[in-house]
């Protein structure tokens, strides 16, 4: 069965269902209990925190452990599934890039380094912040209301989140290559020419004439910001859509290695399990047992 794509609109708690959502965690399950019940994926930008509770969130078949104080962030086609062992409280939002972006004019989402790049983890572990816990409680607070310019108020409050959390999860964080080579941008670029173009190209030297520098320079970027090659970069790339592509479509996997770009099912078969150390058909096996 293909995982399902869930939208805004089909979590009905407010006018607002096509831009953005709030609730409170346990409410939030209580009443998706049929749309969130098995893995799926969205077309929505989502943050949340927990504020008790136990289990286990995997997140694009990484799993996390879940507990209080733990922050989750999901960009949209990211597929992910909970499972609790104790009963979760705690706050969760969601909004489109639009709604976002179209009252923010000063940055984009990706700003954020939890929305920046597949290669930040989507998590953060703050601990028991009252004050955090307070931003949120104010989010929902004003969500729920019927207030004069609410939603420019509940953009106010996702902010006051997001940069909260942003530099929690930047504190340990060196910034003296993004910030004086530009480092930053041409990792931006590379990871948004990547995602677009991963399919049919899969080598360094044409991402390098994309962003009009040698593939040297590239490289040299890529390794002194994440300790990985070009090639690495453009690999575990593939190998997540190959993930998502066998968990979740109904193609052979045959059709699968010809949508990602390779020229038969043998090549591709070598290339999955040289990277993930199990064939195709056995991570198929594996995971949906």
């Amino acid at each position: 069965m293909k995982t399902p794509v869930l939208n805004i609109d089909q979590f009905k708690n407010s006018e607002l269902t096509d831009k953005v959502y709030v609730n409170i965690f346990s409410d939030h399950l209580k009443n998706n209990k049929g749309l969130i019940s098995r893995p799926h994926s969205h077309n929505f930008y989502l943050c949340v925190f927990f504020t008790k509770g136990a289990g286990t969130h995997e997140i694009d078949f990484n799993s996390y452990e879940i507990k209080p104080g733990k922050v989750f962030f999901l960009k949209p086609g990211q597929t992910h599934f909970w499972k609790f062992d104790t009963s979760p409280e705690g706050y969760i939002f969601f909004h489109s890039k639009e709604f976002y972006e179209m009252y923010s004019l000063m940055h984009r989402l990706s700003v954020f380094p939890f929305y920046y790049s597949h290669q930040n983890v989507p998590i953060l572990d703050i601990g028991i912040k009252p004050e955090i816990e307070l931003v949120f409680q104010h989010l929902y607070e004003e969500y729920s209301s019927t207030k004069l310019l609410r939603e420019l108020k509940i953009l106010s409050c996702i902010n006051d989140i997001y940069i909260s959390l942003t530099r929690r999860y930047t504190s340990d964080i060196n910034f003296t290559n993004y910030s004086n080579s530009g480092y930053f941008r041409i990792l931006e670029k590379l990871e948004n020419a990547i995602n677009s173009d991963f399919e049919k190209e899969k080598l360094p030297k044409y991402y390098a004439s994309l962003l009009n520098i040698t593939p040297k320079h590239l490289n040299r970027v890529v390794k002194e910001s994440l300790d990985k090659t070009t090639s690495e970069l453009i690999s575990e790339r593939v190998i997540l859509e190959a993930k998502r592509l066998i968990v979740q479509s109904n193609d052979s996997l045959s059709g699968i290695a010809e949508d990602l770009g390779f020229s038969d099912y043998a090549y591709f078969s070598r290339y999955f399990k040289s990277k993930t150390g199990t064939s195709p058909l056995e991570f198929k096996n594996i995971y949906k047992r």
